[in-house]
Order: C-alpha cells, then sequence, then structure tokens
C-alpha cells in the first residue's frame, strides 16, 4: 500500500494537516498509510515541550495509521542540522523503511519548511518521493529563503497554506511554479475547536476563565532567535500590558513562548499591579487558539505572531499590534523571514501604542503588491519579475520626501538594500528625487 509520511514539529501544524486531510486534500483514508512524523527542531529538544505531551494531540493522532519520532530515529544527530550525504541517502532510506515499517511501496512525503532539515533531509533520504508542503503560518507569504535543490524542487507538487489574509497569494515556492493550494477555513476551524473540547478539564484553562480577562497578550521568545535583547523583549511585554490598560481593560492574560524565562511573567506581574490591572500568565503547552474558544476575549495584543490572525479571521476577536515597526528596523539581515510577518502585521493590524483602536482586519489591495516589492528586495536574483511592480510601488512611495524617513517604508526597506538595487528610494534615487523637486519649485515659482 502507498505511504503517505506528514511531518509536523508543532501542534498548529499538525492541526493544519489534520484539516487538510479532513478536507479530502490527501484522497481517502483507505487508499495509503498514514504516518505523522514528529521533529522536535528546538535547539535542546531534550528539555523542551514535546508534541505528544500536548492537549489534544491524541485527537489530531487518530487521523493518522501510526505515530514515529523522527528525533530518535537519527539520534544523536539534531533534526534541524542533520544532513545525510548523498551516498548514504540510499542506506538511511532502508534503514528508516524497516524502523517505520513502511514496506518497499511508493512513499508521498508532506513537510514544512522544505528548503531547511527535517524536510531536507528526508526529501534527500526518500529521493523518489512526491512532496507536497504546507504552511502553518504567515512566512509562506513571503519569498523562499534557501533554495532547495533542484532534484527536491522538481518534485514539489504544491503548497497547502491557511488562508489567514484572505485573499493574499503565497510567493513561496512561486519561483519553481508551485501553485498555492487553501486549506478550507471550515475544515481548520472544525480542528480547532476539537483542540478545544479536549482541553475543557485542564487545571490551566479553568484557572483563566475564572480570570475571566478580555484581553490577551502574545508572547513570542523573539531573545532566542537573536531578534531582540531579553531585556527588550521584556519591554516589549509591558508595552503590550500597557496598551490594553490604556484601552480599558482591567482582566489580561499572558501567553508567553512555551520555552520563554520565567522572568518575562514577573516583569510583567510589576507592571500589572502598578497599573490596576489583574494578570493571569498562561503557562503550559496550550494553543492560543484554546483560549480563545474558552475565554471572554475583546482583545488580542501581539507583535507579529501568526495567532494574532487566527484570532481575527477564525474567532472574530479584534487585535491590535505592539513595537511591530521596532522590531521591523532592528530585524537583520534584510532577508530574515520575519520580515515579511512583520510587514503584514503592520500593513493590517492597527497600532495600539499609536492610540488606534483595535479591530478585525482587512486586507488592502495595497498588501499584495507592497509584499511582492519586500520580496523582490529580499531575495532579487530569485524573483526577477517582480521588480518591474517594485519600481512602481517604491515610485509612488518617493513622490513623498518623508516616506523613507519617518513613514512605514523607512521599516519595510533599507536604504543600503534599495541602493544596492538601484531602486527608488535608495540614496542616489532620492538626491535625483529631491532634485527634481526642488527644480520644479523653482520653475513653477519663476512661472508665478
Amino acid at each position: 500500500m502507498p505511504v503517505q509520511i506528514f511531518q509536523a514539529s508543532t501542534l498548529y501544524g499538525a492541526a493544519t494537516l489534520a484539516a487538510a486531510l479532513d478536507a479530502g486534500r490527501f484522497g481517502p483514508a483507505d487508499q495509503a498509510r498514514r504516518v505523522l512524523l514528529l521533529t522536535n527542531n528546538a535547539a535542546v529538544p531534550e528539555v523542551a515541550p514535546r508534541l505528544t505531551d500536548m492537549t489534544g494531540h491524541q485527537e489530531i493522532a487518530t487521523r493518522f495509521d501510526q505515530v514515529e519520532d523522527f528525533n530518535e530515529a537519527i539520534a544523536p544527530h539534531h533534526p534541524g542540522g542533520w544532513q545525510p550525504r548523498p551516498d548514504d541517502a540510499p542506506l538511511w532510506e532502508r534503514v528508516l523503511r524497516t524502523r517505520w515499517r513502511l514496506g518497499t511501496g511508493p512513499v508521498t512525503l508532506v513537510v514544512e519548511s522544505i528548503q531547511v532539515s527535517p524536510a531536507r533531509s528526508l526529501a534527500t533520504v526518500f529521493a523518489g518521493a512526491p512532496v507536497h508542503v504546507y504552511a502553518d503560518g504567515l512566512m509562506s507569504y513571503g519569498p523562499t529563503r534557501d533554495e532547495p535543490p533542484h532534484s527536491v524542487a522538481v518534485r514539489i507538487q504544491r503548497l497547502l497554506h491557511l488562508d489567514l489574509v484572505p485573499g493574499l497569494r503565497p510567493l513561496l515556492l512561486s519561483e519553481f511554479g508551485v501553485e498555492p493550494e487553501l486549506v478550507p477555513h471550515d475544515a481548520f476551524r472544525a480542528v480547532l475547536s476539537e483542540l478545544s473540547r479536549a482541553a475543557a478539564g485542564d487545571p490551566e484553562v479553568a484557572r483563566a476563565a475564572e480570570a475571566a480577562p478580555t484581553a490577551l497578550l502574545l508572547g513570542q521568545y523573539l531573545a532566542a532567535l537573536d531578534i531582540l535583547t531579553a531585556d527588550e523583549e521584556e519591554d516589549l511585554h509591558v508595552r503590550m500590558l500597557r496598551a490594553a490598560a490604556a484601552a480599558g481593560h482591567r482582566s489580561v492574560a499572558f501567553k508567553p513562548h512555551p520555552t520563554a524565562p520565567v522572568r518575562y511573567g514577573e516583569a510583567l506581574e510589576r507592571e500589572a499591579a502598578a497599573a490596576g490591572v489583574r494578570l493571569t500568565t498562561l503557562r503550559g503547552t496550550l494553543l492560543a487558539e484554546v483560549f480563545y474558544a474558552r475565554l471572554p476575549l475583546e482583545l488580542v495584543v501581539g507583535c507579529f505572531s501568526t495567532a494574532l490572525l487566527t484570532a481575527a479571521e477564525y474567532y472574530g476577536i479584534p487585535t491590535g499590534r505592539v513595537g511591530t515597526r521596532t522590531v521591523l528596523r532592528k530585524l537583520t539581515p534584510y532577508e530574515n523571514s520575519n520580515r515579511v510577518p512583520l510587514v503584514i502585521v503592520d500593513h493590517v493590524v492597527p497600532d495600539l501604542e499609536a492610540g488606534a483602536t483595535a479591530e478585525l482586519p482587512e486586507t488592502p489591495p495595497t498588501l499584495q503588491p507592497l509584499l511582492e516589492a519586500v520580496g523582490y528586495c529580499m531575495q532579487s536574483a530569485r524573483y526577477p519579475w517582480l521588480r518591474a511592480g517594485a519600481e512602481r510601488v517604491l515610485s509612488q512611495a518617493a513622490g513623498d520626501p518623508d516616506a523613507f524617513r519617518d513613514g512605514p517604508y523607512a521599516a519595510y526597506f533599507t536604504t543600503e538594500r534599495l541602493t544596492e538595487l538601484r531602486l527608488p528610494g535608495g540614496r542616489k534615487r532620492r538626491a535625483l528625487l529631491r532634485q527634481a523637486l526642488a527644480r520644479g519649485r523653482r520653475e513653477a515659482a519663476s512661472r508665478s
């Protein structure tokens, strides 16, 4: 019987796969043996939360014939850094087929982040397998970070993704002609409801419900990604709390990243006491979406978490952002894949610190061309056909002398990158624009 291997590193990703299966995106269940392959990509997997221990895992696992652990299969190698040598790939295929009882029949791979391991290592081991890529977050809307080998790229069948920003078309893998395909909204919402029901008796949910918070703050642990320092991230959370308090919320919940240090909650406790706000810190491994379903939330605050968009799109909870542009300006290198989620959130989610009112985001018609311009600047050699559109977007912005000084474009694009690519907004183009504007003013003055 054919085998389908579904690789997942997060419960959110596994939920995306479950929704795709429920919607029939991989055919009838009785026509293939389905294997859920769990990978733990944390820097130190031994101390990180295991997906099998998370509430809701058992419900998702019922869709599969077996569940396997990739970390155990390749130990002592780390799944995020291990890449088998080409000469060893046939041997590894035999080893894994035997270990996972796959037989000798055809294998199909369904993986996340094909440009890096463990997805890339799986594609190397199962060298003849068709590859389906799924994306569980906002990065699917951005360019491919690292180009997969040609031998892998030609096997990619499609990109499955959630409709987190309705109408927005992903750039990921488009350079290979890979077509995006939506995981149906109703199917994913049904899986999230299933996870919420599984958490009904969880003591963390009961404790949070007792406090009845009306606002929830999302932590991402950006210090672990070297995007912010620990002190800067701690301050970011404090700013979120202040924004929620300024919006009138007196009971607030904070959901830190599961691996974030305890000190983050301590700093918020002090700030909450000073602001007269009741703070409930949600420890544990439950998805934020469980709390969306279980708490009387009127506001979700974050920096650029995907969970901001799921709150709005799947639960109808108004959202607000804090610190998004601050992080954008600090993000390096320019090619960093987090740039696209940051630009999306900055463009569609209201800035609470600027006095905006939280609301349900809409997809403005300017977002697609803007993201394509950002994508071109991030990976110009890979997407040369996007240059003309980038020039149009940047030329329109360059008509405003302040666009690249104080406006959002100063955060979306760096002068250095625009100069390097000889695009409007770069240093040479800016000087020419200033000269043209000054000349135009002089000519207008002389005519009058």
